[in-house]
């Protein structure tokens, strides 16, 4: 089969698509053939060796954990699958960036009808990711929460998850997204110099009173402008696990939002139109090296998704 490969750690061209044999089948493993698989910024951080401490690469390394496609064999001891079955999954063995990939069967999920391959293929990641750090600051209907990097793959799902909560949402995010924001009900407050003001400044206008939730998706200084608006750190959520320690904030994420409960339940919300998976782009398997430079350097809203 084709799969995405890289041999050592580094930009772009270090990722090519190579012939390899899929792991062997174990007792209680599933293999799909991959339809669709998104890709996600930590894997663009592990492929340069930005996260070696955290997640080294053994090369020569896969790449992937988002998945969607059909079952094609089962191993000996899997019940409830059956060869046809469109599915939904992940892998935690960095590999769904192939034409065919083996995991265990409780990893999946039933794919919905309605459900389109490339917005199948783009939920785990994203979504697990803004469940997680959605429950993580627990909002309430009615309070005001920040989301910085809300238009990116797990900003935008978040975005959706706190209007689902009835939750006000004051998005930091580039004007280039101000209708999709407008259409989830969120209120956009642009990056650069003053941001704190001009946060606490859009709540004020809106007659909202204070800042009481606050999701970081972007990094940076996100998690101290959160506390220099009177966020206390147990409500504020960050990806930046460093910075999360060091000002005691909660860092709650994929691991944490992983299971097939959660991964389900955004699938039939996704498929009955309760959420969008906004999709930015779709790529050919070959072409993984376009599909990480636009995720890396165009900051696109939603998600890019291979196509293998």
């Amino acid at each position: 089969m084709k799969a995405v490969r890289f041999h050592r750690y580094g930009d772009i061209d270090v990722l090519g698509v190579e012939d390899v044999a899929p792991r062997p089948l174990g007792p209680e493993d599933v293999m799909v053939r991959v339809r669709a698989a998104g890709i996600n910024p930590g894997e663009a951080k592990i492929r340069t060796g930005a996260l070696h401490d955290v997640f080294p690469a053994t090369f020569p390394s896969g790449q992937g954990s988002d998945l969607a496609g059909t079952v094609t064999s089962i191993g000996a001891d899997v019940t409830g699958w059956a060869p046809g079955d469109e599915v939904i999954g992940w892998s935690w063995e960095r590999s769904s960036h192939a034409e065919y990939v083996v995991v265990p069967a409780g990893q999946l999920v039933r794919k919905p009808d309605p459900l389109p391959w490339a917005a199948a293929g783009a939920l785990y990641v994203a979504g697990c990711t803004a469940h997680a750090a959605v429950e993580a600051v627990d909002p309430q209907a009615g309070e005001n929460v920040v989301v910085s990097g809300a238009t990116g793959g797990v900003g935008s799902f978040a975005v959706q998850l706190l209007r689902l909560r009835r939750a006000r949402v004051f998005a930091i995010a580039s004007s280039r997204h101000r209708d999709w924001l407008a259409s989830q009900g969120a209120t956009l407050v642009e990056y650069g110099d003053g941001l704190a003001e001009r946060l606490r400044g859009a709540v004020e206008s809106d007659g909202a009173g204070t800042v009481d939730a606050f999701l970081d998706f972007h990094g940076g200084d996100d998690p101290r402008t959160a506390l220099a608006l009177g966020v206390p750190p147990h409500r504020i959520n960050t990806l930046d696990y460093a910075a999360a320690k060091a000002l005691g904030t909660r860092a709650q994420g994929s691991v944490q939002g992983t299971s097939t409960q959660v991964l389900g339940a955004l699938a039939e919300a996704a498929a009955s139109g309760r959420i969008e998976v906004p999709i930015s782009r779709t790529f050919p398997l070959a072409e993984v090296r376009a599909a990480f430079a636009h995720l890396e350097h165009d900051h696109p809203l939603g998600k890019v998704v291979l196509l293998p």
